[in-house]
């Protein structure tokens, strides 16, 4: 898919972050857009964004929708249908995820499950409601966020990290699997996993408004500021190297130099990851 011209996507978590770039560049080129997040006046805030730099006349739609809620995620492909006037979509990037649930040993199981349920559930439930308006595209594209954590399962020392951890495994093999399942069975499909390193985004506020915390206490405010401006890769670079992996037709999207680090460093020792003490400043590369 060499160009988005013309074409319909799908983007969860456009509220902010990675998701609001990927609905602004896409627009920028011409693909019309429906996205969904929990917060809805960012998401607004979006598609301002989006329009603005969007060729007249361009459709950029708002959905409030909880994905980890099958029944939600099939009403708001209802609406995608209804809105876009449409029988199929091109592209759909299951990008929504939040923190929390660090500990399966104590950690409040509500909390665990929820995590779980956006970056897990988030990504299953919109594959099964919007993976069949892919196949009746005639070529599509559907792009699963996972994580540098989908293949090291490690935040920090003393620090568990087990919800999104599973979360993310469970997205980077979901789509690894898929590839022979289009392939045989919709072969006009293509997936690929993004596996993005530290990227600027506002995930700490916004998990802890996920997880019900309401207005959000000022030391989380000022985690989730050092976390997003200190990030070496920013929300818009992160965006343009997804889209670029689609135009090239990868399967697997590393996003910033820490994923290309972390990935190399992995592979090259398994066992020694998940040594004590071990953390991203740790990790040894291989010899040259």
């Amino acid at each position: 898919m060499d160009s988005f011209e013309g074409r319909l996507a799908v983007v969860t978590g456009g509220g902010s972050g990675m998701g609001r770039e990927l609905v602004v560049q896409l627009a920028r080129e011409g693909c019309a857009v429906a996205a969904c997040d929990l917060n809805l006046e960012a998401l607004h805030e979006t598609v301002r964004l989006a329009s603005a730099e969007a060729p007249a006349g361009l459709k950029i739609t708002a959905h409030r929708c909880d994905v980890s809620d099958p029944a939600a995620v099939d009403r708001f492909r209802d609406e995608v249908l209804r809105d876009h006037a449409t029988d199929h979509v091109d592209l759909l990037f299951n990008n929504a995820g939040i923190g929390g649930g660090g500990s399966f040993v104590t950690a409040d199981r509500g909390e665990w499950e929820r995590t779980f349920g956006v970056c897990w559930g988030g990504v299953y439930n919109c594959s099964r409601a919007f993976v069949p308006l892919l196949v009746a595209s005639d070529d599509a594209y559907l792009v699963n966020t996972s994580s540098v954590n989908g293949f090291w399962a490690r935040l920090a020392p003393g620090v568990p990290h087990t919800a999104y951890s599973s979360a993310k495994f469970a997205v980077k093999g979901f789509s690894e699997a898929l590839i022979e399942d289009f392939r045989v069975n919709a072969p006009h499909v293509k997936v690929a996993v993004v596996m993005p390193g530290h990227i600027g985004t506002d995930i700490v506020v916004n998990s802890r408004r996920a997880h019900g915390g309401g207005e959000v206490e000022a030391d989380v405010e000022a985690i989730g500021t050092m976390f997003r401006d200190s990030a070496p890769t920013s929300a818009a670079q992160a965006a343009t190297i997804i889209l670029d992996g689609v135009r090239r037709g990868a399967w697997r999207i590393l996003v910033g130099d820490d994923a290309h680090a972390i990935d190399e460093a992995v592979r090259a020792d398994p066992e020694a990851a998940y040594e004590p003490g071990v953390s991203l400043g740790t990790l040894r590369l291989p010899a040259s």
